[in-house]
């Protein structure tokens, strides 16, 4: 049945009790951003803070990889700074910035038993 301002009464009907309506459309996407906070965001953050401390801990003689793929041992932290000096031959210096460490190596114990 039609009003006359052109709204149908079951339009209108629907309208009325429209709070479950909304949480109805609602609720997918509530669902896809935490599915997405739990398999992507977390994850990251978690990767971020992680390699935020691996950079603070940063110490002399630690092996280094860069994120150009350079592998080098700190010669020198500058406490207070974002910059570091290192070897990447001998007699090679060169100072890089904390964020272009990606990773530090870190050296493995010695196996005494050989693989059969």
């Amino acid at each position: 049945m039609w009003t006359p301002f052109g709204i149908s009464t079951a339009h209108a009907q629907d309208a009325a009790a429209g709070g479950v309506g909304i949480v109805m459309q609602l609720l997918p996407l509530v669902l896809i951003f935490v599915v997405f906070y739990f398999l992507l965001i977390r994850p990251q953050q978690k990767k971020m803070k992680e390699h935020r401390e691996m950079l603070t801990q940063l110490k002399r003689n630690d092996r280094v990889v860069t994120s150009g793929g350079i592998i080098a041992t700190v010669t020198k932290v500058k406490e207070g700074s974002d910059e570091i000096e290192a070897e990447i031959a001998p007699n090679v210096r060169v100072t890089l910035v904390r964020g272009t460490i990606s990773s530090v190596i870190r050296p493995e114990a010695a196996n005494d038993a050989k693989p059969a």
